[in-house]
């Protein structure tokens, strides 16, 4: 029988996280709740989750500079590619925008039903755990080249074709391997919010297009007149560039 996923709630109201682990106890999850970033911090030093419910609002911490350094640094010796939900109260929709861009795999609004959080865990962990990583990795070529780019899924290393290392977010990485995949062919911005995001978002028609802008400009396009991700008025977005698999260097 495989062990039960591990989950770090993070949250400064002691009372809500208790509950909430109790609830997420029932659902084959091992809960535990923590209080602020600096038990945070000692935790993933000492054993990661599998996955990371962290509230928007910690008092003394900045819940999106921790998403943007786990996403960077991982902030322990496990994997940098820690599954995090962002949670919030009375959440604004550029507050869900930066903290899906820094990296958060999904952004819940409180306040929430338990059962939905635990239905977006679930979901999470199975785009992220050890089975679809051994999937994506058997499936990914080592790199690819496109108009004098070049990346390598793996390490998730862009290339710019003058040698520069170009980062990127979380979020801008599965968009442009989404790209990647489906060069040639128009995506509409449902399909491009489902494959970027792993879910369809409330805002995703917004959420996408400042996504795309914000990987147009990480590849040098032009905003007025890109060439590598062309916009398909009234249907959605088209890479228009053949990525080739290359040997890496």
């Amino acid at each position: 029988m495989p062990p039960r996923p591990q989950v770090l709630v993070v949250d400064d109201d002691a009372e809500h996280a208790g509950a909430l682990c109790a609830y997420l106890q029932r659902f084959g999850l091992l809960a535990r709740a923590l209080r602020g970033g600096a038990a945070l911090r000692r935790q993933l030093a000492e054993q990661p989750p599998d996955l990371l419910v962290l509230d928007r609002h910690l008092a003394g911490d900045d819940a999106l500079a921790l998403t943007a350094a786990l996403r960077t640094h991982g902030l322990g010796p496990g994997p940098a590619r820690l599954p995090l939900i962002l949670t919030a109260r009375d959440a604004l929709p550029v507050d869900r925008v930066i903290g899906l861009e820094l990296g958060a795999d999904d952004y819940l609004a409180k306040p929430y039903e338990p059962r939905e959080l635990v239905a977006r865990i679930h979901t999470v962990l199975r785009r992220t755990g050890p089975a679809a990583q051994a999937s994506a990795a058997s499936a990914a070529p080592a790199a690819l080249a496109f108009d004098g780019w070049r990346i390598q899924p793996l390490q998730r290393r862009l290339t710019a074709p003058d040698g520069r290392a170009v980062a990127l977010s979380d979020a801008e990485f599965r968009l442009l391997d989404s790209f990647l995949r489906a060069a040639g062919r128009v995506c509409s911005r449902d399909e491009l919010a489902e494959q970027a995001r792993g879910r369809t978002l409330a805002a995703r028609a917004r959420s996408i297009d400042l996504l795309v802008s914000r990987l147009r400009a990480k590849l040098g396009e032009d905003p007025q007149a890109p060439r590598l991700i062309r916009t398909v008025r009234g249907a959605g977005y088209l890479f228009d560039a053949r990525p080739v698999p290359v040997a890496p260097g």
